[in-house]
């Protein structure tokens, strides 16, 4: 499933997976056009106190037009340990992580963003379950935000219903697995066993970020293949980091946008995986023109609920409502798309990739 990436630009002269002494860590950061932010996200990784760790960071430049290489190739010379830089000209976030996984033999690869800061204990809480536990298959942690302006109030920070819109996690201060309570990990701080990887294979591209698309869940498709493999994770506290919310992101339109391709995104996943992460098989489901009958339920539920939070000036349950309609109309659109378009074409879902975010 792994294709290599296609340019190695790291200095060392080696290319390919070039680990002489077996690494127990890489750190795989993708980006796409955010130089500023990765250079404090590398700067903030390099004051990492890991001492008892071989580690080296990968970085994959996704199709970048800004200062991107600069800044990681003006680090190498001094950073603390191997940095590498990778050209992935295919555009897609699963085609740079698969990139950096074919360019590493480590242990465990420790995935995270081009935009976040990074506590000094972050890497080693990420990989120490692993390295004492061999039952341990992966780990997340928390993910904070970096408010760019002041968080909107139509936004309920009491609850977490909404945070994955903006990529905020925060599961409480114990661990447990997450299996057993059902959840999973960000992409932005998780942490997999190399084997994992090898047994199952790396991300799809035809689930993953394309650019600025919205389309995407090809961590929650992994996370479905490592369910199946029998895999267990551990929610770890300390594995604790801070992400950049962008003002753009904090409109009600945005919103909208990705609680829409969400669904989208969600009605292809479960195409190829109709068992969800709550163990119900969805081709097992009574159906309404197609959709799952739950789910229209849910959704004039949502309706109902969403009158009466504007008759109740209720902003902040109006608008959680109002996200997950928009969820609906996503998956309704992802499932006539893909019934429209098969099962004569070779992709499963080109209408929806060849149409602009509504």
């Amino acid at each position: 499933m792994f294709q290599p990436a296609r340019q190695d630009l790291s200095g060392l002269g080696n290319g390919g997976r070039v680990n002489v002494i077996s690494l127990d860590a890489t750190v795989l950061i993708c980006t796409f056009n955010r130089a500023a932010m990765l250079a404090e996200t590398l700067d903030t990784l390099a004051a990492t106190r890991a001492a008892t760790l071989r580690w080296n960071v990968i970085v994959v430049d996704n199709n970048s037009s800004d200062a991107t290489r600069d800044v990681v190739t003006s680090r190498i010379s001094r950073y603390p340990v191997e940095l590498r830089y990778l050209f992935e000209p295919r555009q897609g976030k699963s085609h740079a992580l698969n990139a950096g996984l074919a360019a590493t033999d480590a242990r465990i690869v420790v995935f995270t963003d081009d935009d976040v800061r990074l506590s000094d204990g972050w890497l080693a809480a990420a990989c120490r379950p692993m390295l004492d536990n061999p039952t341990i298959d992966y780990t997340g942690g928390p993910v904070h935000p970096i408010w760019e302006q002041p968080c909107p109030p139509w936004l309920d920070r009491t609850r977490s219903d909404l945070w994955g819109t903006l990529a905020i996690l925060d599961y409480g201060e114990e661990p447990f697995v997450f299996e057993e309570r059902r959840r999973v990990p960000l992409g932005a701080n998780m942490a997999v066993r190399r084997t994992l990887i090898d047994r199952i294979g790396g991300f799809d591209p035809g689930l993953g970020r394309r650019g600025t698309s919205l389309l995407g869940q090809e961590q929650a498709e992994f996370f479905c293949r490592s369910r199946a493999a029998g895999a267990r994770g551990l929610y770890v506290p300390a594995m604790t980091l801070h992400h950049h919310v962008p003002a753009t992101r904090l409109t009600r339109s945005y919103f909208r946008r990705w609680w829409f391709w969400k669904g989208v995104s969600r009605s292809l996943l479960e195409q190829r995986h109709p068992v969800t992460e709550l163990g119900v098989d969805l081709s097992q489901v009574a159906r309404l023109t197609g959709i799952p009958r739950f789910m229209v339920c849910s959704a004039a539920r949502d309706a109902m609920r969403w009158a009466g939070a504007l008759l109740s000036w209720d902003r902040a349950g109006r608008v959680r409502h109002e996200m997950m309609l928009c969820y609906f109309v996503g998956y309704v659109r992802g499932v006539r798309t893909r019934a429209a378009d098969s099962p004569t074409s070779g992709n499963p879902f080109p209408s929806v990739f060849g149409t602009k975010n509504p």
